[in-house]
């Protein structure tokens, strides 16, 4: 870094923001206009594959080693796939839908779809995998009507296509290679050839073509297909190019994250196309017994971009620390470290950015963004280095901010092409989502970092509606204070929920890092139980010193949280508490666990609940 705030130049375009206060509120945009953008994110793969052919674009690991494509090879297979698509007359009325992890034959009819312009609907395979009654996968088939559904292995999917066997055109795509069940073998659509189909599909897709129809998590509603066009696509990562300079050497990925989030599907995949990298599938996930497939990869892999959420990088932290062979091949073709998806608690911002310094000798860019599954995923970017965590950048070129004031804090809507036109087949939510100017509500706040300064970017200010007030009238900051509680926390807090809606004081559901517990009980055996770590002296010691810490910093009751639980039971994802991502979702928390929330205020004290007196009394180790 050449000053504070700044990056050098082939890092990051300068930040420059134009900055609009009108009387009701303010409109926030970039200095930089927005460059032309390609027609479809097809021409992407076209150039590269006459550009570098035989670079490797999308690979995965077999026993064998790594396997993929090339560039070359993967526009073959899409124009053959597309014009099998084309001869089953799938069309907008009749999309196509992943039910299936990523994997190159993922990758490879995705980009099918988005070549000949038949929309495609990646969906979370949990919905089909994890899922006891199918509701939610069953609520999206019955909005999507696809034509077309593909799974990666017929006997794993086989309970969930039986279960909504009436809401889809009947045809099956499976990468088993044997065609059963009625199911068509993957491999035999590579077979198809029509060539003057294809080109006049390719030719027909305009920057208002739909693309994709991406469904939220659904966990206070049920799941909503966003539209995400070509358009929105294509100059999402147009206006990341223009401040990210770095992106003209191809970058090379790792990357788990799943491609019916927007997150991996659209911000990462995408910027790997556009760019002409190579991406890695990592089929590993930040969870327990899962996170070593990905220390396994990193192993072989030499990331130069780390784009992860929070969750993954808590885990990678401890590992680094413990294995310096491992940091030194993390760290050593690195030229960013990126997050998003949640915030990153500082403890860990600061981890990363000591392990860069001391395996570097030097910074690391360490920067975020904000979006939404509407925006494609980004509205907002880093390109300067900011001195902490939780500064989600600058508004994109072409993207307008319009900072709406809401109560004590200020709701962030955005405007440009990078925004859905609405809701798939839903045109009642696609009215209600738009304000008269235009602009997309978003429900999530920002403030500035300094108002005198909007240059030095924004803060992610909490999701308006997660706020909620005590009895005294007094508003918790749901995402301030749950950063600062996992930090006082650490290392027993994976993730927080906060409790204390009309009550006289903040409480905390605690998510705990089991890792982190059992790293304070040196003498428990290694195969205790969860619920045994949990009891442990030690580990409930740390949460009463982070309690008191909290206090200690705390400027009044709604500031701190006096009483926590710590959950034996891990966030369930099929119940909308927990994202694929690793995002903990409060409202979902605090109503399934809704007794949980009782037992932590309940009189007499029960004994699992731990309490700290407040503000002035002694800290005793008898608070049950």
């Amino acid at each position: 870094m050449n000053q504070a705030g700044t990056a050098p130049e082939h890092v990051f375009a300068p930040p420059a923001v134009k900055l609009l206060r009108r009387e009701h509120d303010s409109l926030l945009c970039s200095s930089y206009a927005l460059g032309a953008y390609a027609r479809c994110s097809g021409e992407f793969l076209e150039d590269w594959a006459r550009r570098a052919p035989e670079r490797a674009f999308v690979v995965e690991r077999h026993e064998a080693g790594w396997h993929g494509l090339n560039y070359r090879e993967m526009l073959e297979q899409v124009r053959r796939v597309g014009a099998w698509l084309l001869g089953r007359e799938l069309s907008a009325e009749r999309p196509v839908a992943i039910l299936s992890e990523n994997s190159v034959e993922h990758a490879v009819l995705s980009l099918a779809c988005l070549h000949v312009g038949v929309p495609v609907a990646p969906i979370s395979p949990a919905y089909s995998l994890v899922s006891k009654d199918f509701s939610k996968l069953r609520g999206i088939l019955r909005t999507l009507r696809p034509g077309l559904v593909y799974v990666s292995d017929l006997p794993r999917f086989e309970p969930a296509l039986a279960a909504v066997a009436d809401l889809h055109g009947g045809l099956v795509v499976s990468g088993d290679q044997a065609a059963r069940d009625g199911a068509v073998p993957f491999e035999s659509l590579k077979g198809a050839r029509n060539e003057r189909a294809v080109e006049r599909a390719f030719a027909a897709i305009r920057p208002d073509t739909v693309a994709k129809v991406m469904f939220t998590s659904g966990s206070t509603s049920d799941p909503k297909g966003v539209i995400n066009t070509q358009r929105m696509l294509c100059s999402n990562q147009q206006a990341i190019a223009q401040i990210w300079h770095f992106l003209s050497r191809p970058p090379v990925l790792l990357d788990w994250l799943p491609w019916h989030h927007t997150f991996g599907g659209n911000h990462n995949f995408n910027m790997v196309l556009r760019s002409g990298g190579t991406l890695y599938i990592d089929r590993g996930r930040p969870l327990p017994g899962e996170f070593e497939e990905t220390l396994i990869n990193l192993r072989q892999v030499g990331p130069t971009l780390s784009l992860n959420v929070p969750r993954a990088y808590d885990m990678l932290v401890s590992a680094l620390r413990d294995e310096p062979a491992l940091c030194s091949r993390f760290f050593g073709q690195l030229e960013l470290i990126f997050y998003a998806g949640a915030a990153l608690p500082q403890h860990l911002w600061d981890a990363l950015g000591s392990l860069a310094r001391r395996t570097l000798g030097r910074d690391l860019p360490m920067v975020s963004s904000w979006g939404l599954t509407e925006t494609a995923p980004t509205a907002t970017v880093g390109h300067f280095q900011p001195d902490r965590a939780g500064v989600i950048g600058l508004p994109l070129p072409g993207s307008e901010l319009k900072l709406v004031p809401n109560g004590d804090k200020t709701e962030a809507r955005v405007r440009g092409p990078n925004v859905t036109p609405g809701y798939f087949r839903r045109a009642d939510l696609t009215t209600c989502c738009f304000d008269e100017e235009g602009f997309f509500k978003t429900g999530d706040a920002v403030r500035f970092v300094d108002p005198q300064r909007p240059e030095r970017g924004l803060l992610f200010d909490g999701r308006i509606g997660e706020d909620f007030k005590l009895s005294t009238a007094t508003r918790v900051n749901v995402g301030t204070l749950r950063l600062e509680a996992i930090a006082a926390l650490a290392p027993v807090a994976r993730d927080v929920v906060l409790t204390g809606h009309d009550r006289d004081e903040v409480g905390l559901l605690i998510f705990p890092n089991l890792a982190g517990c059992r790293s304070l009980c040196s003498e428990l055996a290694s195969d205790a139980p969860d619920w045994s770590v949990l009891e442990q002296p030690a580990v409930r010691a740390r949460v009463e010193a982070g309690l008191a810490t909290l206090i200690r910093g705390g400027t009044g009751s709604s500031t701190y949280a006096r009483r926590a639980l710590l959950l034996v039971e891990p966030a369930a994802i099929d119940a909308g508490e927990i994202t694929d991502k690793g995002y903990v979702n409060q409202r979902a928390v605090l109503t399934r666990r809704a007794m949980l929330v009782e037992r932590l205020y309940r009189e007499p004290l029960d004994p699992s609940v731990i309490v700290v007196p407040g503000p002035g009394a002694p800290i005793s180790r008898h608070t049950r």
